[in-house]
């Protein structure tokens, strides 16, 4: 925990506080000095013969200095000696273990740290009673000419240092004012100076800045726009100096691990690990994958607290406080923990990415000019190896291009732009099952701006091949990404039909909702959703069995909603109300929804049965009339339900006041409808903002 508050201060360049270097025990007499002596022993055993690469007059004169304090430590016993030493040793250790990119950032705010601990060395330098202590005439020379020393110490920029740094950005410059800088530079400052020779230290860089801009502080220097144009110029360099070689290896390496991963995954299910209390989520009792903080403090997982809103909660679960609004805020912190404490204990854990649209658009917000153009500088080079790389190389290019295009409209439109698409088509129909699930996840992730849509449309054969990976994808992950790549696109009206008609798309997203994995499940029924908003699809659902699969789904908690919201859809034309009502099961179903559903599941029940009421005729009338149980359903409903859940629930009872056994089985009605305050006679006409779907596009990014 010291180590991360220094870490905190150092990037706020404040003093640490006091607490952040305590031992957890009580050090007095005899346990402070042999702490004292461990603690000066281990500075000088680790750092005594290390070569710094920054920093190194700094750390050199700091060392020399704690070497001094190994001579007094027979004479001196007080806990700021301790604090001195402890800090010395987590800035040398800070300066041993950051990134080499983030210490020249950061030259002038590191350097005054090492200011900071000369003068508390001073100061203990002078209270040391000297006169009253037998020393040798050697040590006492030293302490005096370390005091005369520390007493004109002044604070201490390397200049070599300083120079790089400031290279660094000149670098950043040239990009914001649309020039690529001279590759030759970039060498001889990346692989000369930095001493980064190869890919594996590279992404090293590049994952220390984007973890600073993750962690980032508003006051803190330099800015995340700022951190963005540098992560995109590394990366930049990154490609153009080391190639794809490197990372082949590499994504060879991570698939076998991949595979091994879900092995431990399976193996740690079957154990008795205790999870610490903190880590799990207080409304599902799991492991928290992506925690949020709501309005009242308290954190939650993501998705549950999602659902407990959409349920129609207004309180916090554990607090019973009354939420100020409904915005999540990731809790970043605690995620970090939960992942630290995943990997000592060798449990996979890797949480969804998903794109919010909070962080999508102040990403976005952030993205410089120079930013831009490095991006488009590296997919240039990234598509060049899609047309004329080996095998191995075009998969590592797909997946540069999927994480691109994980955020940023801006990036997503200049990779669509240089040309990307037709190259990751072409990779859809590889036989690495590697390169088919990065293409298929980068088209996903490039649908999300609304331009590229009808770029992927457009491009001959695309459509085609991304029914394929649905239909015979090599992974579970590429078949359900190409569901959502399919979600994503029919989110265009005019595409709906063309989606829908292709053969064997309809059939695999039934299949998928019948047969897949939660999260696959999820994206077919909000594909299948989408489709069946127009309603020239209606009798190719009926046809392609996916009728069938959205009854099924309707005894399914994950996908229920948005199940019933599709089935409303198909039974507002008479050919879908009739295949309906063939099936023994549907209003079985909507009932038990109407009964158990979320407060969405509700409306879209009701809302259901109502317009099966309506375009079926007299037959389906009847069946949903003579459903027992319903009447108690439709009162609790008309008391309890939405305003959306109410209308419906108050038009569906006026249907059966018509039919001629209304009086016998809906006694009791009009204390509910009355409750409704709907006694109007009007006929309610409204569908489209009466089915209630939410359908967030996951972004899935390995």
């Amino acid at each position: 925990m010291a180590s991360g508050a220094i870490f905190s201060s150092l990037r706020r360049r404040r003093s640490p506080s006091l607490e952040a270097f305590l031992a957890p025990v009580d050090l007095f007499d005899v346990a402070l000095v042999k702490t004292l002596v461990s603690v000066v022993n281990e500075l000088v055993s680790c750092f005594s013969n290390r070569v710094f690469q920054f920093q190194r007059k700094n750390s050199r004169s700091l060392i020399r200095k704690v070497e001094v304090f190994q001579i007094l430590l027979e004479y001196l016993s007080d806990s700021i000696l301790y604090l001195v030493l402890y800090r010395s040793k987590i800035l040398l250790d800070y300066c041993v273990q950051s990134s080499k990119l983030w210490l020249l950032l950061q030259n002038h705010s590191i350097s005054g740290h090492f200011h900071d601990l000369n003068q508390e060395i001073s100061t203990l330098l002078d209270v040391f009673p000297t006169k009253d202590v037998e020393l040798s005439m050697d040590v006492r020379e030293q302490i005096e000419l370390l005091q005369k020393q520390l007493r004109k110490a002044k604070l201490f920029i390397d200049k070599k240092d300083d120079a790089l740094r400031i290279r660094f950005f000149s670098f950043l410059d040239e990009f914001e004012s649309g020039k690529i800088p001279d590759s030759d530079e970039l060498k001889c400052f990346f692989v000369e100076k930095l001493q980064i020779f190869d890919a594996r230290s590279c992404r090293t860089e590049i994952e220390a800045l984007e973890e600073q801009i993750v962690n980032h502080e508003g006051d803190v220097e330099p800015t995340i726009s700022v951190l963005n144009g540098l992560v995109a110029m590394t990366r930049y360099c990154r490609f153009l100096l080391f190639g794809f070689e490197e990372d082949e290896l590499r994504l060879k390496n991570g698939s076998q691990m991949k595979i091994k991963n879900r092995l431990i995954t399976k193996a740690i299910a079957e154990t008795f690990l205790t999870v610490p209390k903190d880590f799990c989520c207080s409304i599902s009792l799991d492991l928290m994958c992506d925690p949020v903080i709501i309005s009242t403090g308290q954190t939650y997982e993501r998705s549950s607290i999602s659902r407990w809103v959409e349920d129609g909660h207004t309180t916090c679960p554990k607090t019973g406080q009354m939420l100020g609004h409904n915005r999540l805020v990731p809790n970043r912190a605690l995620r970090n923990l939960i992942m630290q404490w995943c990997i000592a204990h060798g449990i996979p854990h890797e949480p969804p990415e998903v794109i919010d649209a909070m962080a999508e658009s102040f990403a976005s917000a952030c993205l410089t000019k120079a930013a831009v153009e490095a991006n488009r500088a590296t997919s240039a080079l990234l598509i060049q190896q899609l047309a004329n790389g080996s095998q191995a190389g075009q998969t590592v290019a797909a997946r540069e291009i999927r994480l691109m295009a994980k955020t940023g409209k801006q990036n997503r439109a200049l990779i669509a732009e240089a040309g990307a698409i037709p190259y990751l088509r072409n990779l859809l129909l590889s036989p690495n099952h590697v390169a088919q699930e990065n293409s298929v996840t980068a088209l996903l992730n490039l649908s999300i701006f609304d331009k590229n849509k009808s770029r992927i449309m457009d491009e001959k054969g695309c459509l085609r091949s991304i029914v394929d990976v649905l239909r015979f994808g090599h992974t579970t992950e590429a078949r359900e990404n190409a569901a959502a790549t399919l979600f994503s696109l029919s989110a265009v009206h005019n595409y709906k039909k063309r989606i829908a008609d292709k053969m064997g798309a309809v059939e695999a997203l039934a299949g998928l909702l019948q047969e897949g994995t939660p999260r696959g499940k999820k994206d077919a029924v909000t594909a299948l959703f989408n489709l069946c908003t127009h309603t020239e699809n209606c009798v190719r659902m009926i046809e392609a069995g996916a009728l069938t699969a959205l009854i099924g789904a309707l005894g399914n908690e994950g996908v229920a909603e948005e199940a019933a919201g599709a089935l409303a859809l198909i039974v507002r034309q008479p050919v879908g109300a009739k295949a309906v009502v063939k099936d023994e099961g549907t209003i079985a179903g909507l009932m038990g929804m109407m009964r158990c559903g979320t407060a969405r599941g509700k409306e879209n029940a009701v809302a259901a049965l109502l317009e099966l009421c309506r375009s079926g005729g007299a037959a389906a009338t009847e069946r949903v009339v003579k459903a027992p149980a319903l009447a108690g359903l439709l009162q609790t409903l008309l008391l309890t339900g939405t305003k959306r859940a109410r209308r419906k629930a108050a038009s569906l009872a006026r249907v059966f006041q018509r039919c001629e056994n209304a009086s016998l089985h809906y006694v009791g009605l009009g204390v509910g409808y009355a409750f409704a305050n709907n006694s109007a006679p009007t006929r309610d006409t409204s569908f489209t903002g009466d089915v209630s779907v939410p359908m967030p596009i996951s972004v899935p990014v390995l």
